[in-house]
């Protein structure tokens, strides 16, 4: 059965996903990976949920203040032999959940364009997509995302 853990950035267990979701990316973005790297320091995430089936560690997700009333959603990650379970629909439900106790109303990430599978999970939770924002603007491997809590 999931339950999910509400953290930090500090989790041991949230650094060892990212340095797996990090070597994947590095692959999927080619000589690109420098650019969208630079913006996923998670030093600066005080919000993190984590997923688990008992002991088993199955995935994580992040959210930080991007303006007063909207987070930015990072570091999204399922391990690859926990994926179709619907661990990230669940992580995702949480950091909505979180995001609303904090009274932000609204919720924005950017994703790659080679991540279908990223790509349908935010679009089958309601988000729509916007024009790409701030650093991602003119990237055409980034598409971005928005929803209203």
């Amino acid at each position: 059965m999931i339950h999910l853990q509400r953290t930090n950035s500090e989790n041991a267990d949230f650094i060892s996903l990212v340095k797996e979701l990090d070597a994947h990316l590095s692959i999927l973005d080619g000589d690109q990976h420098g650019f969208y790297n630079q913006f996923n320091n998670i030093d600066v995430l005080k919000n993190v949920v984590l997923a688990y089936d008992d002991e088993t560690l199955l995935g994580c997700g992040a959210f930080k203040e991007y303006t007063k009333d909207a987070v930015e959603l990072k570091r999204m990650y399922t391990h690859p032999k926990s994926r179709g379970k619907g661990v990230a629909t669940k992580i995702l439900t949480e950091l909505e959940t979180w995001s609303k106790e904090l009274s932000y109303t609204s919720c924005i990430l950017e994703t790659g364009i080679k991540m279908p599978d990223a790509v349908a999970l935010y679009t089958k939770m309601g988000y729509q997509s916007i024009p790409n924002y701030g650093q991602y603007a003119g990237k055409e491997l980034s598409c971005c995302f928005e929803k209203v809590l």
